[in-house]
């Protein structure tokens, strides 16, 4: 018999590791899967971020805990799958969200600043998967990773909007994804990515004093920015039993803006 859509989207006993959860997009992701049932291990470098993040998820009635790591960091990544495994016993749902941007002229941009963009929006991602694969999916035969791309992935930028390694970076997280859904498919592991557009956040705060907010929602078919609400949906849609049939895929997030000015 088939499931009610309730007991379909409920994520009560699963267990839920989100990179970059201490704030912004990340806990916003964080407080979507913890109000479904989600045992909840947000992680991040800063510990004061994430203790206040930790206690906002209780606030709100969720179970959540925090560690700190570095996930461009390839020893601080192994240690962060030894902990959320030692904490939770297994995890479910994989959240790659952590994620650096620089701003740069292509022609000068920095080589160290192109290799921070790449280890954490890339690499991070690769190695968290392959071990949290390693460790708790593919023994168990399911998960659920979703990754955090971009809508700067699909293309470029506008002229006076130069991130040409973020661009870069947010491209290969969509290979990344299809080519890792194609493999672990038959390993009952689904892999789907998000692609938002401008939220405001720390790491967006400098584009869009740039760019100017309300150009940026002109730009919009909704004529809006992303708010804390989101990311949501699309989110609990891919970490559950919703979305088990799913997979290699990625959803804009961004008020139509790709509809308009991308592929």
């Amino acid at each position: 018999m088939a499931r009610n859509i309730k007991t379909l989207f409920d994520l009560t006993g699963k267990t839920a590791l989100i990179t970059g959860g201490s704030r912004g997009l990340g806990l916003q992701m964080a407080e979507a899967l913890g109000e479904a049932g989600a045992r909840i291990l947000v992680t991040a470098r800063k510990k004061d971020e994430l203790t206040a993040a930790v206690a906002h998820l209780k606030g709100l009635g969720i179970d959540a805990d925090w560690v700190a790591a570095d996930c461009a960091d390839p020893a601080s990544i192994e240690m962060l799958c030894d902990t959320a495994m030692k904490h939770l016993g297994h995890i479910d749902i994989l959240v790659n969200n952590a994620g650096a941007a620089w701003g740069a002229p292509a022609e000068d941009h920095p080589l160290e600043a192109w290799d921070k963009v790449m280890n954490l929006n890339v690499r991070g991602y690769f190695l968290l998967s392959q071990l949290v694969a390693k460790q708790s999916m593919i023994p168990r035969q399911s998960g659920r990773i979703i990754n955090l791309a971009s809508i700067a992935g699909l293309g470029g930028n506008p002229e006076d909007m130069q991130t040409i390694a973020y661009n870069t970076s947010k491209g290969a997280v969509l290979n990344f994804t299809r080519a890792l859904a194609a493999e672990w498919g038959r390993l009952n592991i689904t892999v789907n990515a998000i692609c938002p557009g401008f939220f405001p956040s720390k790491m967006t705060k400098g584009t869009l004093e740039h760019m100017g907010v309300e150009r940026l929602k002109a730009g919009a078919p909704l004529k809006r920015l992303g708010d804390d609400e989101d990311l949501k949906g699309i989110c609990l849609l891919f970490a559950s039993d919703a979305g088990k049939h799913i997979t290699g895929q990625w959803l804009a997030v961004d008020g139509g803006v790709s509809v308009v000015v991308a592929g």
